[in-house]
């Protein structure tokens, strides 16, 4: 690599993605929530792809899960669970894969992070199981949020 191709790369801002815009087929229901400009847009921009259920070590497809009792602060500070649709606590699961992509963050430089929204893990806002409203943020987002990361949802 040329020493003027090193200092680009070098320039670009590394910025942590939501796997799943990227087109990574690891939501819940095994699909992607792929947004194509999202390369068009941010070309000076070094992705992160992460997906903070799959690195709390659940798996690809895996049942629904919905924050209960608060938000994402709430479940960081033991206030409020993850339940799966059945009923299984998947906490400590949503708490792990957050602080494995905060370690990436930390490793990595990262400032910023471009999560998908409606999701309890990594959503800027997610859908309230009880009400149906959007309201609140995920896991991973109030991780980031509370170590200093610049968190914005898509």
């Amino acid at each position: 690599m040329c020493s003027r191709e090193r200092e680009r790369v070098e320039r670009k801002s590394r910025v942590l993605v939501s796997a799943c815009l990227l087109g990574v087929q690891c939501r819940y229901d095994g699909g992607s929530a792929l947004v194509d400009t999202l390369l068009e847009i941010e070309r000076e921009r070094d992705y992160v792809p992460v997906c903070p259920e799959q690195l709390g070590g659940l798996p690809t497809p895996r049942e629904k899960a919905h924050v209960q009792g608060g938000d994402g602060f709430d479940v960081l500070d033991g206030k409020a669970t993850v339940m799966t649709e059945r009923g299984q606590d998947v906490t400590a699961q949503f708490v792990r894969g957050a602080e494995e992509v905060l370690n990436m963050a930390r490793a990595l430089g990262v400032r910023k992070a471009l999560l998908k929204e409606k999701s309890p893990s990594c959503g800027m806002t997610f859908v309230h199981r009880e009400t149906g409203l959007a309201q609140g943020v995920g896991v991973t987002a109030a991780l980031l949020m509370r170590h200093g990361i610049e968190v914005a949802g898509i």
